[in-house]
């Protein structure tokens, strides 16, 4: 079968197309014909060797699917052939058929494409963990969302709005700021695209205290880091929490006792590590997000879409920081 892999560590256009064996379902698995690939940031690190897991070589990256099931394994129970599903493999996703844990997978809703579906699970169940469980966000306080015209910053965005917090949203241009403000985003911030000194970054959070309130925000939901996460945390409100979600703009140094003098709280959101922690609290999380989906609330933007030949030119346009919602490889 068909696949983009990564044979050495380096960035996208080290990729390569080749022939790997048929995946073979396992005890607990499905073999899944892949339709389509949600790109993340994940992908771009695992492929460089700068991600929490590193797995053997050669592999594809994509680290969440949706297709057809082909084969169901031994003790698989709740899935057939022929059922359109939806589920997060990790990685080996840039394929046209993959091997993937039952339990990890979802049976997608009638109305759901497969470009739908392989958007869905990782930036909302990302957003939904560190919103719900995570921050305990409440209806009334002030929720900021750095990067938030990106895949997991607009379901941010959307689900923070669904709680009935007041969202501010931050992004790089004024185009960014429409897809937010579209998604639900009370507020708009938009900042420089580099914070170059410590002036753009007191400058930086001027801006958050004037938009949010002298007070500050309740939640910072941060997927981007760099520069921006240390005037966003000395703008965060007192008891306010601190969502660490990524770093696409670079893992920041903090001064500790920024949170002892607020008594804020830095939160780590690693929803991955959750989901093989705690697979039940994980399900009901995936459910509370389905009844969202069927009630007509939650629907993922996808900006552009490319074939798997094309897969390294897509994860370049997540790097660049260019993309408006989702990007997805279709296979």
């Amino acid at each position: 079968m068909k696949a983009l892999i990564s044979r050495e560590p380096g960035g996208p256009d080290t990729l390569t197309m080749a022939e790997l064996p048929e995946p073979v379902a396992a005890t607990g698995e499905l073999v899944v014909s892949v339709r389509a690939v949600g790109i993340n940031f994940p992908d771009a690190l695992i492929i460089e060797d700068k991600y929490q897991f590193k797995p053997p070589r050669p592999f594809a990256p994509g680290g969440e699917v949706s297709g057809v099931v082909e084969a169901v394994g031994p003790d698989v129970t709740g899935f057939e052939i022929g059922d359109r599903v939806f589920g997060l493999c990790g990685w080996n996703g840039m394929a046209e058929r993959i091997a993937i844990p039952a339990s990890r997978c979802v049976l997608a809703p009638d109305d759901m494409d497969f470009e739908q579906a392989a958007a869905f699970l990782m930036t909302y169940a990302t957003a939904h963990y560190a919103l719900k469980l995570r921050a305990d966000l409440r209806a009334g306080e002030t929720l900021l969302v750095l990067g938030a015209s990106g895949g997991v910053g607009l379901a941010a965005v959307e689900l923070g709005k669904r709680m009935g917090a007041r969202v501010v949203a931050g992004v790089s241009t004024e185009a960014k700021g429409k897809a937010a403000r579209e998604a639900g985003a009370h507020d708009i911030l938009v900042y420089p695209a580099d914070l170059v000194d410590k002036a753009q970054g007191k400058a930086f959070q001027a801006e958050i205290r004037a938009i949010c309130g002298e007070a500050g925000p309740d939640v910072v939901f941060d997927p981007v880091g760099g520069p921006y996460a240390e005037p966003a945390l000395r703008a965060l409100g007192w008891s306010g929490r601190y969502l660490v979600i990524g770093f696409a703009a670079g893992i920041p140094s903090i001064p500790l006792n920024l949170v002892l003098l607020k008594s804020t709280q830095i939160v780590g959101v690693f929803w991955g590590a959750f989901t093989m922690r705690d697979p039940q609290a994980n399900a009901a999380l995936i459910a509370d997000l389905l009844d969202h989906w069927k009630a007509g609330g939650l629907r993922p933007r996808i900006s552009e879409v490319f074939a798997l030949e094309q897969g390294s030119e897509a994860i370049s346009r997540l790097l660049a920081r260019q993309a408006i919602g989702k990007i997805v490889v279709t296979v």
